[in-house]
């Protein structure tokens, strides 16, 4: 099988690699941060071949979390490699969602699934999962607290550009104090990204950025550190408000976005802008030394035109 590193990008986080022969052609993302794997696939079908390539790659470069989207008739194919139906997308692609299949490397099953009518084991449907059961409760303590601060007042949002230089400066910082969610690593290929510093009064500050793909009309939304308290979740909460209006102006039409998923104080401000549980993915991101389950969160910007 041929293979090929397709572009040297350690200096952003992420190695792009590229594989092809006559039964497979993929396009691997490896963050290395996180130590996740995200697969675009090019030829579709359940392989022997294809499920044997991604996990022998996987292991080779030290991933712990694999998963991939695809359009909703892709399901079948991946469950029937092993992965589990996470959750989803609202509008990645504009007009249709993005399915979630991951799948935790050291928990694969040793073979390809066998045929089934339905469309595979949910993540997200899963009473009994663990990620699950976490998520919900952190959903529930996150709603608790909104009730608590109902009625107390959002800070003043100043907003400014930030540069590469500027988030790579704040993510060592919050990488020392063990803080950083991300790392500003890119999610998909050829899109493009906008750093963002926001303040407010009291001291608050708090670094994000974007990724759009405008052919699709989505956006990524990461932020670097989640709220320690009430005044800073009150803080963040208007910080993400004033992203989401900015992204509307930049005609976007819907954003996800990551959180560790027993992060209350986060899911408090993101439920605040409407922002809804859309997936549950099982030890998808590294937080300071700790391996964390993750809820993506997403919300719809506004109608895609017609």
């Amino acid at each position: 099988m041929a293979a090929r590193n397709l572009s040297s990008t350690s200096s952003s986080g992420v190695d792009e690699l590229l594989f092809r022969n006559d039964a497979v052609s993929l396009c691997l993302l490896v963050n290395r941060r996180h130590r996740t794997l995200r697969i675009i696939d090019f030829r579709a079908g359940p392989t022997p071949s294809k499920r044997n390539f991604v996990l022998s790659a996987a292991k080779r470069e030290g991933v712990e979390k694999i998963f991939t989207l695809v359009e909703r008739d892709e399901v079948p194919t991946w469950t029937r490699l092993g992965f589990v139906r996470e959750g989803s997308i609202p509008g990645f692609y504009k007009r249709s969602d993005a399915w979630i299949l991951g799948a935790v490397v050291s928990e694969m099953p040793p073979s390809l699934r066998e045929e089934s009518d339905d469309e595979g084991a949910e993540g997200e449907g899963k009473a009994g999962s663990p990620a699950v059961l976490l998520a919900e409760r952190t959903i529930a303590r996150a709603r608790r607290l909104l009730r608590e601060s109902e009625g107390r007042p959002l800070p003043a949002i100043k907003i400014a550009p930030a540069s590469g230089p500027e988030l790579r400066r704040a993510v060592a910082a919050a990488q020392r104090a063990g803080r950083a969610l991300t790392g500003f690593e890119p999610f998909g290929r050829d899109a493009l990204r906008t750093g963002y510093v926001l303040s407010a009064r009291g001291g608050f500050s708090l670094h994000a950025a974007w990724e759009m793909q405008s052919c699709f009309g989505n956006s990524y939304l990461e932020i670097l550190s989640s709220p320690r308290h009430e005044s800073e979740r009150l803080a963040t909460t208007a910080a993400i408000g004033a992203l989401c209006e900015r992204l509307v102006e930049e005609r976007a039409v819907s954003t996800f976005t990551f959180a560790p998923a027993d992060d209350q104080e986060l899911c408090a401000a993101l439920l605040a802008n409407g922002f809804r549980r859309s997936a549950v993915m099982a030890r998808h991101l590294v937080v300071g030394r700790a391996r964390k389950d993750a809820i993506l969160w997403s919300k719809k910007l506004v109608a895609p035109e017609a």
